[in-house]
């Protein structure tokens, strides 16, 4: 959920910049947001789809809205057929300079671990599904019923099995498990190692909510050198032909879950970043639990204390 509101806040940060600042290409230009913030949640969440493509789909459908607005502006609109001349020659012509080679590291470098962690996460969920339910072992119900019901035969109802012995039964029990933990720690300890990776300058946060700034200075870039790119595309493309159409104002809603949305940019303790350090806070102290399950069940609930009278499996005793 915090992954989705982060895409949510930087589509709003974004499309708000074409709003206030290119108000006229903003209907246009907001479409063309939604769908590259569309293909960044796809790739977080699993989607094979390229970073690199969808940044350069981006720039690519961009570049038409933009020439019709800011390089070379008429009273009318571009066709459909210029539009498409224009977006096939982009990378070509580069209109945006550095901008989205730029976009593509920063994207590449920042989604791919956040993507990881997702799909590390699925797989520590699969993990604790997986050993939630066991079937024990003939061998092992008998253990058990000789531990904790032998004695009631013998009219001792409020005699509890010894620590070791105990700890003996439970850990036969829970052989498997114990297989788990040298690869549980192992995947707590990659976690924590992948955690550390998403900070710094390539923290999915920094790159994602201020990417709109990335396109401001495309956009920039654009504007500066629109005389230049005019005579290019001139030569690519040909002269601007045009139809008799109107692109419509602004039309995104800038009020649109605003209030939330920036709550939770400020909100230090919202942040993706202290959701993550929060969690695997919490995660490491059970990064003992698979090897440790014995001695939390007979530690707890199922064994006498030290020093007490307890069923050694024969009989009650002062000592196992």
């Amino acid at each position: 959920e915090t992954f989705e509101m982060l895409i949510r806040l930087a589509e709003n940060y974004t499309s708000t910049l074409f709003c206030n600042a290119y108000r006229n290409m903003a209907a246009e230009a907001t479409t063309r947001v939604q769908e590259f913030f569309t293909d960044v949640g796809l790739f977080i969440f699993g989607t094979d789809v390229s970073t690199e493509e969808f940044v350069n789909r981006f720039f690519d459908t961009l570049f038409p809205v933009v020439y019709n607005h800011v390089i070379n502006p008429g009273l009318t609109d571009i066709s459909l057929e210029y539009a498409e001349c224009l977006r096939m020659a982009r990378r070509g012509i580069r209109p945006f300079g550095n901008v989205p080679k730029k976009a593509i590291g920063q994207m590449g470098r920042s989604l791919l671990p956040s993507r990881t962690f997702l799909q590390a996460l699925n797989l520590g969920i699969e993990v604790i599904n997986t050993t939630d339910h066991l079937h024990f072992s003939k061998d092992c119900s008998r253990a058990l019923l000789r531990m904790q019901y032998c004695p009631h035969c013998q009219g001792l109802t409020l005699s509890k099995p010894c620590m070791g012995y105990c700890l003996n039964v439970i850990r036969g029990c829970l052989a498997n498990m114990a297989e788990v933990d040298l690869h549980w720690r192992v995947y707590i300890q990659s976690l924590e190692e992948l955690s550390s990776a998403m900070s710094g300058t390539y923290d999915i946060e920094h790159v994602l909510l201020n990417f709109h700034s990335l396109v401001n200075d495309a956009l920039v870039q654009a504007r500066i050198n629109g005389p230049e790119l005019s005579e290019q595309v001139n030569n690519v493309c040909g002269p601007p032909v045009r139809k008799p159409a109107q692109s419509p104002g602004c039309s995104f809603d800038q009020n649109k879950d605003n209030q939330g949305l920036k709550m939770f940019s400020r909100d230090s303790e919202e942040t993706l970043t202290n959701r993550r350090k929060e969690f695997i806070s919490h995660l490491r102290l059970y990064r003992a639990f698979y090897g440790g399950l014995a001695d939390q069940l007979c530690g707890n609930e199922l064994a006498a204390a030290d020093g007490l009278p307890c069923w050694n499996g024969e009989d009650v005793v002062r000592r196992y």
